[in-house]
């Protein structure tokens, strides 16, 4: 996938697409100061070049009815390329879990697990993450609020 050479103009494409991925292009092209054509030939390169990876809509977990929201410390008895892969590859089916990283360090694998209730998250975490092949340990944090959830990365910043 080529690059594109970034300027100006795509950084605010950029920007703004990022706090309003539903902006129209004419009000896109108005914001970054060029016409809707080349607007829209920009977005379409920094599409195609992975600078944007997706469109999706933020929705409320709470109000769709998933109240708990826990992280898992996860450590693997053995962290070889084939069994890390393995792992997440099983990690990748199940919906609960809706991101994960890999660690550097005491930790190899944090989670992020969504789940109606805590009665729902403990047959998860006993049924489908305790019993996973190579799994050593699990420490869990439930949350209790979240103080700042900022979408993508800070664009203009330290510029």
């Amino acid at each position: 996938m080529a690059r594109v050479k970034l300027d100006a103009v795509d950084m605010k494409i950029l920007s703004r697409l990022q706090s309003d991925g539903r902006i129209t292009n004419v009000d896109l092209a108005k914001e970054a100061g060029i016409t809707a054509p080349p607007c829209l030939r920009r977005m379409r390169a920094l599409e195609k070049s992975g600078y944007i990876k997706g469109y999706h809509a933020e929705l409320d977990h709470k109000l769709l009815g998933f109240g708990i929201t826990v992280f898992a410390l996860v450590r693997l008895h053995n962290q070889s390329e084939k069994e890390l892969e393995a792992f997440e590859n099983y990690i990748a089916t199940l919906p609960e879990v809706r991101e994960c990283y890999m660690l550097n360090g005491e930790i190899d694998f944090i989670l992020k697990v969504v789940a109606k209730d805590l009665d729902s998250f403990q047959k998860f975490l006993t049924t489908e993450l305790t019993p996973t092949p190579n799994v050593a340990s699990i420490k869990t944090s439930l949350t209790i609020r979240n103080a700042k959830k900022l979408p993508g990365v800070p664009l203009g910043k330290g510029k």
